[in-house]
């Protein structure tokens, strides 16, 4: 399974990085944290997310 930082994520989804930790306050997305400093999102949930905004439009 691949893992994105914040930035990495947010290039990933065409959006700002604090558009990424907007939507994980908001639970659309799951973050991953791995140390104090180090948090991760799975390419996996960024995938399924592109896909739930897809088919709600």
């Amino acid at each position: 399974m691949e893992y994105l930082r914040d930035k990495q994520a947010a290039e990933y989804l065409g959006v700002g990085t604090s558009t990424i930790w907007l939507y994980t306050k908001q639970g659309k997305l799951k973050a991953i944290k791995l140390s104090e400093r180090v948090t991760v999102w799975s390419k996996t949930e960024l995938n399924a997310f592109v896909l739930s905004r897809v088919q709600s439009a």
